[in-house]
Formats: C-alpha cells, sequence, structure tokens
C-alpha cells in the first residue's frame, strides 16, 4: 500500500478571503504563501504554512460551484483534510478494492504538476478528504 506521509493542508471555506486574511494575518500574525485563483475550481484560495502543513482558506468564486453549494448548506468552516501521499493512483485502486466512495475515480492535474483526487465523506467518517502527490 502506498505511504501516507503528513497532514498537507486542512482547508476552510471562507465567504469573503480578505476578511479572512485580515483575521490570519493581522489578529494571528501568519502570513500567506500565496493567494491565487484557481479557475478550474472556481475558487480563491490562501495558503499559510504552519510547520510541514498548512492552512489553506477557500472562497467560492461561482454561485454555482459545488464550493458554493457546500458553503450554502454547511457555512463557513472546515471543508476538507488532505493528506500527502506517496503513489496516488496506487491508493485509488487500494481504496475502491476496498469499497471506499470515491468522488475522483482517477487523479486529476492541478497547479504545478500535483495530481489530486477526493475520497466522499460517506466513507470517510464524514469528512472530506483529499490526497495529494505532489511532482518530484
Amino acid at each position: 500500500m502506498p505511504e501516507i506521509k503528513h497532514i498537507h493542508h486542512i482547508a476552510i471555506l471562507v465567504e469573503n478571503l480578505d476578511t479572512s486574511l485580515s483575521f490570519w494575518q493581522d489578529i494571528l500574525g501568519l502570513i500567506p504563501s500565496k493567494v491565487t485563483e484557481i479557475p478550474e475550481e472556481s475558487a480563491r484560495i490562501a495558503f499559510f504554512p504552519l510547520g510541514e502543513s498548512e492552512v489553506e482558506l477557500v472562497q467560492p468564486t461561482s454561485a454555482d460551484s459545488g464550493l458554493s453549494r457546500y458553503l450554502e448548506k454547511r457555512g463557513p468552516g472546515m471543508h476538507h483534510l488532505c493528506l500527502e501521499v506517496t503513489d496516488l493512483s496506487a491508493l485509488l485502486v487500494h481504496l475502491r478494492a476496498n469499497g471506499i466512495q470515491l468522488i475522483n475515480d482517477e487523479p486529476k492535474i492541478g497547479e504545478g504538476g500535483k495530481l489530486y483526487a477526493f475520497i466522499h465523506p460517506k466513507s470517510a467518517n464524514g469528512v472530506l478528504m483529499e490526497l495529494y502527490q505532489l511532482p518530484g
């Protein structure tokens, strides 16, 4: 079975990224490593490094996106937990073989060439889980 290396990030869904940035920067004193828009995910995000992991703030940018529906249904707060893995394709095969419900049957390619996929919360104790395989 492929190795799970560590928690890559914890994602928090927010209504307004600029307002949220103020809290994380001005009140907590953290500096984002990146603030960017991801059009293919209809999201604007900010990453705050914390040791080997990060906190990711996510703001939906489209009213008809899955993120917007999630925000409307559940409100702001924790969205998902992301684990970095060594071999995402092999892990997805292992998960499917064990009856785990996936949102993505095959890895998607993201920014910088990272591979990612999501495990449905129904199979992960109510938690949406993202899996990352970083390039190199």
